[in-house]
């Protein structure tokens, strides 16, 4: 026997097919839907398209929701009777609505088992209100189901609409709650869930900012999960196909749950609906991640314009960022915060015998958040001189400097901010502005970048320690002396152990040490000088199995943040002929500013070494630079874009080159004067002269050329029906007709392109014609009267 409840939802998918759409029914494309007003929130337009539909039939009089109900009831008349629902005798057509239809007589036979309509709602009568309103909803879902399997093409989607349809259509006969049934599970389906991982991952990188910056932080992760629980994901065919992997169980299950579970119940409420990121966890992120982010990224650059001013910087600047550095934690082996017991590490400052936590000078020349996103782990620093500053207090800048004028000096050099956050806005690549996080090793990479990069992660410290004889000996600090002791007499055979062990050791001597896995790598040993304004570097190395990682730059560049904290901004070392190289790319120079009565009687000498300074620029946040400095050249290749963007007029190519010419003037490339450029002061006197002057000389020397007998033959372009393989013998042909148009075009800026193209028409001539052809007799006399004219007129040298 045919289903009722099939053949009366017919007219309804004719109905939705003709118009274009399928109601609220869902559909399966990777991403989010079109034709919908919020970006962040994909499904919205469907669930209320099903919402104010199910409003529509709860309005119903009482008699209306019957019949509507009794077709997907059975019949009760007898127990013969197979008849599972009640078939109208009179079908309405596909053009009405249930809003226009009279509704059935309880008495109206049915179709297929002739029982009356109240035979089969004979088990409604004493239903309330709120029961039969309930029943109604599972109903609207059932018809948007069923359009959903008819207009559906994956399988396997269809396959979970029709299992879903078939389960709403048996509660609905049963009048029970549906429970999705089989081997599926029971949500949750992994712990912890993609909500905890994500608010663990903004807890783990971002809880030592400031409130503002770290809810910040927070805002952009719930966008995220918004965003999670509202898109749609791609197919397990799909999957497959970008995956390349043949067995795609895994994900086709986890599909199964979403569909049945958070998808679907999003426009049909009467399934149990759960949000993907409270029942899923890593393992459906790591699936879905990479795809899910490029859509989401496209989207909103698509969709910026809809987006508010204020949220528009933070998504299409910030938002790409915070991907990249949650894909890291998503994909990485070690990551503590899919852990089930993640908790932070203590941060408040606890003593290890004389030592402080302190957070890393913040980047105040960039944005608030630019700084978040781009922090590195806090160093810690053991000291045993002065009062440390607390933890997360910025660096201080110079009383003369105000904030405002750091950050412009900083970052932005003189392009106006305002011009920088506009074109910032408009840098949408995942990859631009991300710095080096994006791609562990970029080819451009800088040479600390994979260091910073392992610092934020953990993998690496940075501590300042030092021996100290006031205070109860710390047994952490010490096995680091020793270990920073090891590592120097291992990396500088040439000084004696017993002399490195000494300044190690000497409570006047500090060193800041690089720690990795809980081990000294690599360090430099350094003696302050405050009343000279100086610090003396004595001994730098890093381990040589860790070498060529960026750390000794990383070191370096610690250290001048931590000097600059202190109001020492010069250093002074002997470097011996295998350091020489590494301290200049640290920015020491051989000229020492320093006046030799502060630092003589001070430092300690070395046979056979160069004595090398450096001196720092408070202003500059040396952990950060080589980041800031590749956002600043993103900056500028877009602000060229924009520049050329706006420069309307094409050019043709130079192709005087290939006619002999060796050189021309800058000024002489066509276009050049209207991208802003402008010749220097020492070359201003070697210009051509006035351009109007020009064009008139040129355009005298022209008409000249054309109106002389011999130049008949190279008035205008040669045609093919004259000459059918001139244009394959000949790379680039000119005539006297497009020379006059060039002139016009004002292409010839110089006498060497002008004379350059008349060359072009001799030479073409003779390469294509007989040396004793008519052709080439033209040729050879307009040549010699050209190059008369030229002399004549000044423009080449008699």
């Amino acid at each position: 026997m045919s289903d009722p409840a099939a053949q009366a939802l017919q007219p309804r998918l004719l109905q939705a097919q003709s118009a274009g759409s399928a109601g609220s029914s869902t559909t399966t494309t990777a991403g989010s839907g079109s034709g919908n007003s919020d970006p962040v929130r994909p499904g919205l337009s469907q669930q209320q398209r099903a919402s104010q539909k199910k409003a529509q039939v709860r309005a119903f009089p009482r008699a209306k929701k019957l019949e509507k109900l009794g077709v997907f009831s059975a019949c009760k008349a007898n127990d013969t009777c197979k008849c599972n629902g009640w078939k109208n005798p009179n079908p309405p057509s596909a053009t009405r609505i249930d809003l226009q239809q009279q509704a059935a007589s309880l008495s109206e036979p049915c179709r297929s088992c002739g029982h009356a309509l109240a035979n089969h709602v004979s088990h409604l009568e004493n239903v309330s209100e709120d029961e039969i309103n309930r029943l109604l909803g599972m109903v609207v879902d059932v018809e948007n189901l069923f359009m959903s399997v008819h207009k559906e093409e994956d399988t396997d989607t269809k396959q979970v609409y029709f299992y879903l349809f078939k389960l709403l259509r048996k509660c609905i006969l049963q009048m029970s709650q549906p429970v999705v049934e089989g081997s599926l599970g029971s949500p949750p389906f992994e712990k912890p869930n993609i909500e905890q991982g994500v608010l663990n991952f903004v807890q783990y990188k971002f809880s030592h900012l400031a409130p503002k910056e770290r809810q910040t932080m927070f805002e952009l992760s719930k966008m995220f999960l918004l965003c999670l629980n509202y898109w749609k994901l791609e197919t397990p065919t799909q999957y497959r196909q970008r995956t390349q992997k043949d067995d795609g169980t895994a994900y086709k299950v986890d599909y199964t749950r979403w569909l049945c579970y958070c998808h679907v119940p999003q426009s049909n409420d009467s399934l149990p609906r759960y949000e993907t990121t409270q029942v899923f966890g890593r393992n459906l992120l790591k699936s879905i991640f990479t795809v899910t982010r490029r859509q989401l990224l496209e989207k909103f650059r698509v969709e910026k314009d809809k987006l508010l001013p204020e949220k528009r910087t933070l998504i299409l600047t910030h938002f790409p960022k915070f991907l990249s550095m949650l894909e890291e934690e998503i994909y990485g082996e070690n990551s503590p915060i899919w852990e089930a017991d993640f908790t932070m590490p203590a941060s408040d400052g606890t003593q290890l015998g004389h030592q402080t936590v302190i957070s890393p000078a913040s980047v105040s020349g960039s944005p608030a958040l630019s700084k978040c996103l781009n922090s590195s782990s806090s160093v810690s620093s053991m000291d045993t001189g002065g009062a440390e500053p607390k933890t997360g207090e910025k660096r201080k800048l110079p009383e003369t400097l105000t904030l405002e004028d750091a950050k412009r000096i900083r970052v932005m050099g003189d392009i106006p901010m305002e011009l920088v956050n506009e074109v910032m806005m408009t840098i949408t690549d995942p990859a631009a502005m991300l710095g080096p996080e994006t791609n562990l090793l970029t080819p451009n990479a800088a040479r600390d970048e994979t260091a910073r990069l392992e610092e934020r992660r953990g993998i690496i410290e940075f501590h300042v320690i030092g021996n100290s004889l006031s205070q109860k000996s710390n047994k952490k600090i010490l096995m680091w002396l020793v270990g920073l002791q090891n590592v120097f007499s291992h990396q500088l055979p040439r000084m004696p152990k017993e002399y490195i062990t000494r300044l190690v050791f000497d409570p006047k001597h500090k060193t800041l040490a690089l720690i990795k896995d809980g081990r000294v790598i690599g360090g430099i040993c350094f003696r302050m000088f405050p009343t000279q304004g100086f610090t003396e570097i004595v001994f730098c190395a890093v381990t040589s199995n860790e070498q060529v990682k960026g750390y000794g730059t990383h070191l370096m560049n610690h250290l001048k943040e931590y000097h600059i904290k202190h109001n020492i901004l010069y250093f002074l070392t002997y470097a011996d002929e295998y350091a020489i190289g590494y301290f200049k790319k640290q920015g020491f120079s051989k000229d020492i500013k320093v006046p030799k009565s502060r630092y003589l009687g001070y430092i300690k000498d070395y046979e056979g070494a160069t004595l090398m300074e450096c001196e720092l620029n408070p202003r500059i946040p040396y952990t950060e630079l080589s980041h800031i400095i590749k956002r600043q050249k993103e900056i500028i290749k877009k602000l060229i874009e924009r520049k050329q963007s706006q420069i309307r007029k094409v050019y043709p190519g130079l192709t005087c080159f290939k006619e002999g010419v060796r050189q021309i003037p800058v000024e002489s490339i066509p276009g050049i004067r209207e991208t802003g450029w402008k010749p220097s002061n020492k070359d201003k006197g070697k210009e051509v002269k006035d351009p109007d002057v020009l064009y008139n000389m040129l355009k005298n020397l022209l008409a000249q050329i054309k109106t002389h007998p011999d130049a008949w033959p190279f008035m205008e372009p040669v045609k093919k029906s004259e000459a059918p393989d001139y244009y394959e013998i000949i790379r680039f042909p000119i005539d006297l007709k497009t020379m006059t148009e060039r002139l016009k075009n004002r292409y010839y800026v110089t006498k060497k392109l002008f004379i350059a193209d008349l060359q072009r028409i001799i030479t073409n001539c003779r390469e294509y014609n007989p040396p004793d052809s008519e052709y080439c007799k033209c040729a050879n006399t307009l040549e010699k009267f050209f190059y008369f004219k030229l002399k004549d007129g000044g423009l080449i040298e008699k």
